[in-house]
Parts: structure tokens; sequence; C-alpha cells
């Protein structure tokens, strides 16, 4: 995977999913293992080896009902709305919601299967009259609105203050200042919205299922032994022995496209892959996207925005699309430009072997790793048998105890339930007090019912308001299984993704915030901390120290090494513009009239205004594009990568410029003081500048990534 291979942070599809210490327990329910309080280890882990599909839509519900009692409560109160009796009570509410939520979350994105897409199909609407029941209170937002206000003249706390502004702005973008009707409108909009994303989520779902290529033996040529095995072993599961199966995720795609010599069935993989969502049948999603467009438009023309773009980059660190747009088109020039050397490049190859071929989109990475071999006689195999998963989760901990002081220690004592046989759990504690910082899970192999891509995410954040809390956080990957007594071993793309999603987890971990919702982040922002971790994979410490060859034992030559560092910008263009070409997608589709609109022409017509290079695809055709289409979290926000990556570019010059390099002891202090604990407690603009002590420089991207 690539540095913007990144997947999506869980987006809580609720909006009050907090932590609480309200004492309120319907003794009815004390029986569904769902809403029970956690007990055991660690203040409490889930009960994941009890949890039951059977008990989910009964804990969803009733978790709901005692949420809304917890803001009737406050709605009631007849005193004079202040911090405390109105902000702070609604931190704490929903506690038993919370609860239920983890679980619901992993049986939804890692253990998914049809009894439970049924019953989500069931609650999608009804999360979506509950999130309208809270914001749309009309007596509580005007106590929202109350302590606002006083808060403009006589201001909070600086922690307090934040709160306050931003639930207030929550709720204001979200329908609180509508009329009675206009609000009922946009109940419904939300509501149809919330059944529409289930159903492209699982058609997704049913795509990556269900599209599984089998090899016989003789249609092997060029892939590796443990690719081999590791097919061999998945046909043999799905009923297939004596087959190899190439399964439609990314993980079993991209190593078969840049090392398969059949050409044949790289172009049948490849169409797979990048036609989910897209067969003209019952699981195509161009109907839904076209319909969640015009519902968008709906939405916030109610609110008084001319399009949904402008209403959500409101609140980002971009704040239009304008800025958003100026960003990425100063990009794409160079971007495809690169791609055009690059093409040319792997043709002058092909030609050179007489392959009789024009490069197409199924070839790209096949000849990509070609020039790779030729052109810094970099061999992405012989890289891979250096990065053994174990030791790079190693590297990774030795990263967090440099710079965060954390020191992880494996829990195999069965003491820490978890979901699945494939999940390990480490207990995170502070080096020098010893105090338990939380627990960290690692969910690393796809399976069936479990969604592609990698992220993260919290079973529990932390926070001190009414005591302190741990964190419960999660990491989710899918690479392939290795067949038994095989190493287990990534590219360095998927290397760097690992770290990536770990960064996430790390930020979880600092958090020093008093109050829950600022736990939350700004969705331009919240992705650079994870891709700025990326940089330590890369760091000679953990190149010496635990890039080691899964055979002999022996640390990975200097001269492999200064290969890799030679090699740093190649295919960039590649890189660059299938990213790019997927976010400006995003943001057009969404500054679009979407009355009338044809999803696949205006796909393809807008790819052909921008020039778009035949010879790749966008990393996210729309038809699958779930950041964007099964959910808000990234919708209009997919820029956010890129916005992201020019603070990381910037910030990785500083730690180059530090004395101690990327292990500066001050520097470090800094990253973890202004950039990873605050989460949203500090304004990310003035966040930055405290670490860097000026704006970020976008010419770091562009020399990061050798345009410049």
């Amino acid at each position: 995977m690539s540095n913007f291979l990144k997947t999506n942070i869980i987006v809580t599809i609720l909006f009050f999913l907090v932590v609480s210490c309200n004492k309120n327990v319907n003794k009815s329910m004390s029986n569904n293992i769902l809403l029970n309080e956690w007990i055991g280890p660690f203040d409490g882990v889930p009960a994941f080896d009890k949890m039951k599909i059977e008990d989910v839509k009964e804990a969803m519900l009733e978790s709901m009902k005692l949420n809304l009692e917890d803001i009737e409560r406050i709605v009631q109160n007849n005193e004079k709305p202040n911090f405390e009796n109105t902000i702070a009570e609604m931190e704490r509410s929903g506690k038993e919601l919370n609860r239920a939520y983890a679980y619901y979350g992993i049986l939804s994105n890692n253990m998914s299967s049809p009894e439970f897409r049924t019953i989500q199909s069931e609650l999608a609407p009804l999360f979506s009259e509950f999130q309208s029941k809270i914001t749309q209170n009309e007596v509580l937002f005007n106590r929202i609105k109350s302590v606002y206000e006083l808060s403009q003249k006589d201001q909070l706390e600086d922690d307090q203050q934040r709160v306050v502004e931003l639930i207030y702005k929550r709720f204001s973008m979200n329908g609180a200042e509508l009329n009675n009707d206009d609000k009922l409108k946009y109940a419904a909009i939300n509501k149809k919205l919330s059944t529409l994303y289930t159903k492209f989520s699982n058609n997704v779902l049913h795509d990556e299922e269900n599209y599984v290529t089998y090899l016989e033996k003789n249609q092997l040529g060029g892939l590796s032994d443990g690719y081999i095995k590791s097919a061999a072993k998945i046909a043999e599961d799905k009923g297939y022995e004596g087959k190899y199966a190439v399964t439609n995720t990314r993980s079993s795609m991209d190593p078969f496209l840049t090392y398969s010599t059949e050409r044949e069935l790289r172009k049948q993989v490849w169409t797979n892959y990048y036609s989910r969502g897209d067969n003209n049948d019952e699981y195509d999603n161009k109907e839904i996207i076209a319909e969640i467009l015009k519902l968008r438009r709906q939405r916030v023309k109610l609110l008084g925005y001319d399009n949904y773009a402008q209403w959500r980059l409101q609140d980002r660190m971009a704040k239009n699309p304008e800025n958003a747009m100026k960003l990425m088109e100063a990009i794409w020039p160079s971007s495809i430009e690169k791609v055009r050397e690059e093409v040319k490049d792997m043709q002058k190859i092909a030609d050179i072997n007489r392959d009789n071929i024009k490069i197409q989109p199924w070839d790209y990475r096949f000849y990509a790793e070609k020039v790779r071999q030729s052109k810094y006689e970099l061999d992405s195999e012989e890289v891979k048998q250096y990065l053994q998963l174990n030791n790079l989760t190693e590297a990774m901990h030795y990263v967090a105890g440099r710079l965060f002081n954390y020191d992880f220690k494996l829990i195999n004592d069965g003491s820490v339930p978890v979901y699945h046989n494939d999940v390990q759990v480490w207990e995170v504690n502070d080096k020098s007090s010893g105090e338990n910082i939380g627990l960290w899970y690692l969910d690393p192999y796809a399976r069936e019912g479990k969604r592609s891509g990698a992220w993260a995410n919290t079973f529990r954040s932390h926070t001190t308001f009414d005591g302190k809390s741990n964190v419960l956080a999660t990491n989710n990957s899918n690479f392939v299984k290795p067949a038994s007594g095989e190493a287990i071993l990534v590219s360095w793309d998927d290397a760097i993704t690992f770290f990536h999603e770990f960064g996430h987890a790390l930020h979880f971990f600092s958090s020093n915030v008093r109050y829950p919702t600022l736990n939350g982040g700004v969705r331009d922002y919240t992705e650079f901390q994870s891709q700025l971790l990326e940089r330590w994979l890369s760091t000679d410490q953990v190149i010496n120290n635990y890039l080691i060859h899964n055979k002999t034992g022996k640390p990975i030559p200097l001269e492999l090494v200064k290969k890799i560092k030679n090699a740093a910008t190649f295919n960039q263009g590649f890189e660059t513009t299938e990213y790019l070409a997927s976010a400006i997608m995003d943001m057009k589709f969404h500054l679009a009239d979407p009355s009338n609109i044809n999803v696949s022409n205006f796909e393809k017509e807008t790819l052909a205004i921008l020039n778009m290079p035949s010879e790749l695809p966008m990393r996210h055709r729309t038809p699958h594009f779930s950041h964007v289409f099964s959910g808000e979290g990234y919708a209009t926000a997919y820029y956010g990568y890129m916005w992201a990556d020019v603070l990381t570019s910037d910030a990785s010059e500083a730690f180059l410029e530090a004395p101690g390099g990327f292990y500066d002891k001050e520097l470090a202090e800094k990253l973890v003081k202004y950039l990873f604990a605050p989460r949203n407690s500090i304004d990310p603009a003035e966040a930055y500048k405290m670490f860097r002590g000026r704006d970020p420089d976008i010419n770091a991207l562009k020399r990061d990534r050798g345009f410049l």
C-alpha cells in the first residue's frame, strides 16, 4: 500500500457516544452482555468472547433509549443553563450506548455476516432517528446556545470554552436552528441517507467476498513461494483444494498485479477489484451514489448553503472547497507529468523485452517493479524478506518507547477477551512511572466478513473530568495470512501503512484532554499525526535493528538500505495521481448539480477534463469509494490526506534539521506536547505553529515527492 492508502478511522454514526459516569442502570437489560459494565483487568474490558449477534438489536435499541433519558434529564432541569448542568452532563451521557457500540463496531467492520447485515439495515434508520431527536431537540439546543452566548462574554476555562464552541457548532451545522417543518425534512433526509450508506457498504463487501480468481498450477508465474502457499490455503478453505485463490482485496490484488507474468489474469484480477460496486447487478452502487448526492444537496440547502462541500468544510482546516481545490490543483500538473515519465520508462522495458504491448492499468505495477529493479537495482520481493510483521510490531513499540516513553507488554494469559483468535493484546504503560496508559489490540489478517483496508479506533478514550480513564485502542489490517510455519512478510508500502495506523493509536494513547468531545478531531488534521509516524520506518534505528531476514536471521545489508533510500521518490507519479484523482473527484461530485447526474458519465468526463493518464485508475473508483459514500466522515474531505501530508513533509524537515534527527529528545517532547496530546483541545493551525514556530510550507511536500 502507498502513502495514501490510509484507511479511515471508524466514524461513529452517533453524535454523543462518550464515556460516562452516570450510574443510572436499567435492571431489565442487565442480562444483555452488550450493555453490562466492563469488568476484569485494566479498569474493565469488553467481553468480546461472550457477544452474540442475537443481542445486538435489543442492546442498541435499549442503549439509545437510555441515552435519550439522559438527555431528557438535562432538558428538564429548571436551573439556569451553565456548563456543569448542560455541557458536562451531555459529556457524561450515553454510557450504555458507548459500550454497546464497541461490540456493534466489531461486528460491522471485523466480523460481518449476512445475519448481522440484516440487523444493520434495520438499525440504520433508527440510528438516524435517534440522532435527530438529540440534535433537533429545541430545548436542549436553547440551553447549549445560552451557555455558548454567556461564554462569549465571560470566558470559561480554555478546554471548557472549546467544548462549548465545538458542541454549539455541531448542533448548528446539523439543523438545530431550523424551523419545525425544515427540521422534519432534515431528519427525513438523514434517515434515507443512513439506509443508503449501509446498502452501499454492504454492496462493496459483497463484491469483495464473491469475486475470487482461482488459478491453476501452471498460472503461478512470477509469484513468490509465500504468496503461492497463502493462495493455496485460501482456496482450500473455500473448497477449491488444488487451486490458488486471488481474493478481491488490495492485500491480495496488489502483489498479484506486481509480480504475475500472466497478463490476461492480471487484467481479470484488476477488473474484479476496480469494478466493485459497478457490475450492473443488484449490488451496483451507481444509483445509490446519485441518490446520496441529491439528498446531501437538499439537506444543506435547508441550512442555506449552495452545496455540500461548502457546508462540510466550514469547520475544517481548509475552511472552504476553494482552498482545498487550490492545494490539489497546485500538485496535480507535476503529478501527471511524473506519471508520463514513469510510463515512458515502463514502455521502454516492455519494448526491449518485445512484449508487444501498450502499458495498460493492469500492467502498471508489473512494469513499475521492473523499472525499480533496472533503475535502482531494487527488488521489492528481496526487500520483503526483511519485513516480518512481528519484527515491525516490535519496531513500532520501540519508536513509541523513544518518542512517547511507552512500554508494550504482550498479554498471552487469556485475561483480556478477544473476538477472534487472530487478535493479540498488549498492555501499554509509562516506562518511568509504570502507570497504565491502556491496551493495544491488533487484528492483522484479512478474512471473510472483515472490511478491506486498514484502520484504527478506540473502544474507550482518555478523559479526566469524572476520574481518569485509560485507553483501549485497536489497529486493524488485512494482511494475507501465511500458510502454517511461514513467516508473515509484508511489502514496504504495507509496512508504511502499518506504521501509519499505529500513529493513530499513539494519538489516542497520548491524549491529555479532560472532556470526551475533545478526543474528536478535524478531518484534514487527524491524518497528520499518523502520516508523520510513517517516517520512523526508514530511520536507521528501525532499519538496523528490526529489518531481519526471515530465513537467515541476518540484518538487512547496508547496500540494500541505500537502494531503498535512493528509490524513496520512485513511483510517486502513480502514488500521487491515483490518490489525487479520487480526492478531486470527491470534491467535484459535491460541487456539481446532482439533479440529473449520471455517476458513470460524470466520472469519465471529469477524468477527461483533468487529463487523467489512461494507464492508471483512481485509487478508489466512485462505485466503491467507501470513504465518501458509506458515511460522511470523509465526504468532501478525502483531500485531507494531502493537506495532512503538507504538514507531514514540513514537520519531517524539522526532525531532519534537529541535532538528534528523528529521535531528537527536545523536538520529540514538542511533538507529543503540541501535536499529539492536545487532540482537539487546541485549534490545529495554532497547535502546528506552536510546534514549528510558523505555518507549514507547501514546497516541503513538493521536495518530498521529487517534484522540485
